[in-house]
């Protein structure tokens, strides 16, 4: 994708200070962590193999507007995307906005919202949601995934296990003969369809607000900065063009 392509049109002619550039890339070049393991938010494109999708053009975006050079560092998994920013080892990330990451992470408001989902075998018993916090239940999800945290923090009586990635729940739920898969409503029902002998209980047993972020000792005026630029690209139907452009359906962009 040109750098002067439509999908930026309001970002394209504007200048940043010295300092904020310094700021989100004190190497240089902003690094923006990535995550495939969301298929919502970035994914592999077939043709040739790089990173794109929502949070993809999210980066290239801010990238332009802070006049930098841009380098995308990728991830399988939630947790390790977080780590790369916790340690400095990244400039920004999409995150999921949880308590446990903000320690360490100033979030913008979200700019995508997620169905988080509940997926078993179709010979369960299990109906609903309410249901699945039962002693003896056992809930497979990614590890450090905001599934993760927010169902460690939720579930009072079932056991969590955790997958090494989001995108290997639902094959781990099935190796370890599991009760539950927690993960991505999209997620799972594509598993489901590639699988079979599988269904999703109704509903949804949270919505994810997705993010951007920086580590907050980049200060309170590049977390402004970042902020400002979520909100202006909302606005400008940047996120929502960029869901319907990478087909991604399900989501939706946040208030």
């Amino acid at each position: 994708m040109s750098k002067h392509d439509s999908v930026f049109p309001t970002i394209l002619n504007q200048s940043a200070t010295a300092s904020m550039r310094q700021a989100f890339a004190p190497t240089g070049v902003m690094r923006a962590s990535i995550n495939l393991g969301n298929p919502i938010l970035a994914n592999k494109d077939p043709s040739t193999g790089a990173p794109c999708g929502v949070s993809v053009d999210l980066a290239r975006a801010l990238a332009e507007r802070l006049e930098l050079g841009l380098e995308l560092v990728v991830f399988d998994a939630a947790g390790k995307s977080v780590q790369a920013v916790a340690e400095q080892k990244a400039d920004i990330g999409f995150f999921a906005i949880d308590p446990v990451r903000g320690r360490e992470i100033a979030f913008t408001a979200a700019y995508v919202l997620i169905e988080g989902a509940y997926l078993v075998a179709d010979s369960s018993p299990l109906r609903n949601n309410d249901e699945v916090d039962r002693p003896g239940r056992r809930v497979v999800v990614g590890k450090d995934s905001a599934y993760d945290l927010y169902l460690t923090r939720e579930l009072k009586q079932a056991e969590i296990f955790r997958a090494p990635t989001s995108p290997a729940v639902v094959d781990t739920f099935l190796e370890q003969g599991m009760d539950v898969a927690a993960g991505v409503k999209q997620q799972l029902e594509a598993d489901a369809a590639r699988l079979g002998g599988l269904r999703l209980l109704p509903g949804r047993f949270m919505v994810i607000q997705q993010a951007m972020g920086l580590h907050k000792t980049r200060g309170d005026s590049a977390a402004r900065f970042l902020s400002s630029f979520v909100e202006e690209m909302k606005a400008s139907g940047l996120v929502a063009r960029a869901l319907e452009r990478h087909g991604i359906e399900g989501a939706s962009v946040a208030p």
